[in-house]
């Protein structure tokens, strides 16, 4: 297959120089951000590999490893080049392109076909895998079985689970795709890889334990103090260093525990109702702690205002909080931004208790929408508001997930009654994951940026906001910080 200048970096391209560079001085700050293919040996490495630099006549960089499996190259077997945090450019862009990136790591293909992940984006499975070739060099079959067998060998080497539940919980049909797909892979039998095991992680079936690695410099303990401070009574704990709740996932629920665990480094142990529910959860996990971000582009771009600047670097590493459940994300944000976060998270914490069905559960919309009537207080609009919103996304009318762009999720939302923009905002930062979002009537931020010497208007903020852009996002939450 051949590959268009759009999904391959070539000689002629002066990003290639850019790139050229950054893999000749071994620069970890490129590891899954770009695919270094090596034709002369036919595979394709991390940025910072350590093996000897190529010719840049032998060199084609690709935006991800399907397209360098297409273009016929294998994983290098020593800096193993699936193994570094994502790439963040699947939150940055809002195109088709990378919103089908962030449904295909969360399971799409594998739970509905390509035909589910096209409609789920609006388009035909035609079109969108035209799209797919042309900007990222592979169509969704072939995006989606690369992250296959990275899940794959994540399992195979960081685990105990047999080798068949390795299979199935990576998404594969049939033992003999996995093998197959593995070898052509990595030039390994999953034997091979499993022999390159760290010590045992699976405590048991359905239970495991893997070690999620983030982009640095990554502020966990200011993040999981963040989830911590407003954690809902009976449904979550956590502390400066740990965060454990339920999760609905498509199997079933699963218990799960993240705790920090040296600078960039989380572990996750979750008990499954299904393996098969493995990838959807870490690819949650990973966007939930906003594992993937390029702080250190995010940080360098936001300390050119000199204002911002001493505080970005007093908090280097700062993460935008996400969300591992987008209907609860929705409730959670109308029920709480008129009150304290120490008053919400009682009053999440008995709805969840009188609503939820089972002990630890925020109840889903569908209940909301039949009896949020019964526990719900305050202005009777306000509660219409809620349970409108809830009778919306139980009836289908409204839809919530990562394939959504911005602008069409902000529209849905804002048509509804009682939602406004900034609850529109704060959802697409949470659940979206969006880094260019700058909540510019919200009181807080507001009294943070008169304090700083900065506009304390939303018409001034916002137009002095601009120059943060694409990371006012991550300005919000400096201001948030700063107050």
């Amino acid at each position: 297959m051949s590959i268009t200048p759009a999904a391959a970096v070539r000689a002629d391209d002066p990003l290639f120089a850019e790139r050229y560079r950054a893999m000749s001085s071994r620069d970890e700050r490129f590891d899954g951000q770009f695919i270094s293919g090596v034709h002369s040996t036919g595979i394709y490495c991390r940025p910072s590999c350590p093996a000897m630099t190529p010719k840049p006549s032998n060199v084609t960089f690709y935006r991800t490893s399907a397209a360098a499996h297409e273009a016929g190259l294998r994983a290098c077997k020593r800096c193993q080049p699936d193994a570094v945090p994502g790439s963040p450019e699947w939150n940055l862009h809002d195109d088709l392109a990378s919103r089908a990136m962030r449904l295909i790591a969360d399971g799409t293909v594998e739970r509905h076909g390509v035909p589910g992940l096209a409609s789920r984006l609006g388009y035909t499975p035609r079109h969108l895998g035209r799209v797919l070739v042309t900007e990222l060099g592979a169509g969704p079959l072939a995006l989606a079985r690369a992250h296959r067998a990275q899940t794959a060998r994540t399992l195979l080497t960081a685990t105990d689970l047999p080798i068949a539940d390795v299979a199935f919980a990576a998404g594969f049909s049939s033992i003999r795709q996995f093998n197959e797909t593995v070898q052509a892979v990595y030039e390994q039998t999953p034997t091979a890889l499993r022999a390159r095991r760290s010590p045992a992680s699976a405590a048991s079936t359905g239970t495991i334990t893997l070690r999620l690695p983030a982009r640095a410099p990554f502020d966990g303990p200011r993040l999981m103090r963040f989830f911590a401070d407003h954690a809902i009574s009976g449904v979550e704990t956590g502390d400066d260093r740990s965060f454990s709740r339920l999760v609905r996932l498509p199997g079933g629920l699963a218990r799960i525990e993240l705790e920090l665990d040296g600078p960039t480094t989380v572990v996750c142990t979750a008990s499954l109702a299904s393996l098969a529910d493995l990838p959807t959860l870490v690819a949650r996990v990973r966007r939930f702690l906003d594992l993937d971000a390029d702080s250190e582009a995010i940080d360098a771009a936001l300390q050119r205002d000199e204002v911002l600047a001493p505080h970005v670097m007093a908090r280097p590493g700062m993460r935008l909080p996400g969300t591992l459940d987008a209907e609860e994300a929705v409730f959670r944000t109308m029920i709480g931004q008129q009150i304290s976060v120490a008053a919400a998270t009682t009053v999440l914490g008995r709805i969840a208790a009188e609503l939820g069905e089972a002990p630890g559960l925020f109840p889903t919309a569908t209940a909301i929408a039949e009896r949020g009537h019964e526990v719900l207080r305050g202005p009777a609009t306000r509660v219409a508001s809620i349970i409108g919103v809830a009778e919306a996304i139980a009836g289908g009318d409204l839809v919530l997930d990562v394939g959504m762009p911005t602008a069409e999720l902000t529209a849905r939302l804002t048509a509804l009654r009682g939602v406004g923009p900034w609850t529109a905002g704060y959802i697409a930062m949470r659940v979206l994951g969006n880094p260019d979002v700058l909540l510019t009537t919200d009181l807080v931020m507001l009294q943070s940026a008169g304090r700083l010497g900065l506009p304390a208007n939303a018409r001034g903020l916002a137009d002095y906001g601009a120059r943060w852009a694409p990371w006012r996002s991550y300005a919000g939450l400096h201001l948030w910080a700063a107050r």
